[in-house]
């Protein structure tokens, strides 16, 4: 194949990842359906063999693209919280239990969005691996914001994924607003525990 098709090939390909990356955390993976993803590209759905070898490759590897996805906007925000002389830990916890976040499931957290598809996948699907391989390295990312470790991350996320799953959950009631901010304090006092 020549480069130039070797080339227009693999943008194809990511660009059916990124489309099928947000329409499984916006709808989840049932509702997942490779002929509008393709279409949603403008490819035709015959092209797909080309690229993936069926629709459980498509959303492992859209697992982990989302994860990959994440884990960059995290970094650039570490990146503006540093020039900024913010704490990165604290900005990147403002970031996540914010409102923009929650109203935009299909680009936010693919813990939150994927952990039921992923628990509820058949026995030898490759998405429970491709999640906890997600859920690791997000945790190794969070962990090393000003120095929080391992455990701290692991508490972080656990607090902060359920705060946003129940939020997105409420839907319009206020409720949603206060999980979010109750959240956020929680995990930003001085103690890491409850605030004052």
């Amino acid at each position: 194949m020549p480069r130039a098709s070797q080339a227009r090939a693999a943008e194809h390909r990511a660009q059916v990842l990124d489309a099928a990356s947000r329409a499984i955390r916006e709808h989840g993976v049932d509702r997942l359906r490779v002929q509008q993803v393709m279409a949603d590209v403008g490819l035709t759905h015959g092209g797909f063999y080309r690229h993936f070898g069926s629709k459980d490759d498509l959303v492992a590897l859209a697992f982990a693209s989302a994860f990959e996805e994440r884990a960059q906007a995290v970094r650039r925000l570490v990146r503006r919280a540093e020039e900024s002389g913010e704490p990165p830990r604290a900005a990147f916890l403002a970031s996540y239990l914010s409102t923009r976040h929650r109203d935009a499931p299909d680009r936010g957290c693919p813990i939150t969005a994927l952990a039921s598809d992923s628990a509820r996948s058949a026995p030898g699907s490759p998405l429970p691996e491709a999640f906890a391989d997600g859920l690791r390295r997000t945790a190794d990312l969070i962990g090393a914001l000003d120095g929080a470790g391992r455990e701290r991350a692991l508490v972080d996320i656990c607090t902060a994924v359920g705060a946003l799953t129940l939020a997105r959950a409420c839907g319009d009631d206020p409720l949603a607003d206060e999980l979010l901010a109750t959240a956020l304090a929680h995990l930003t006092a001085p103690t890491g525990g409850t605030p004052a």
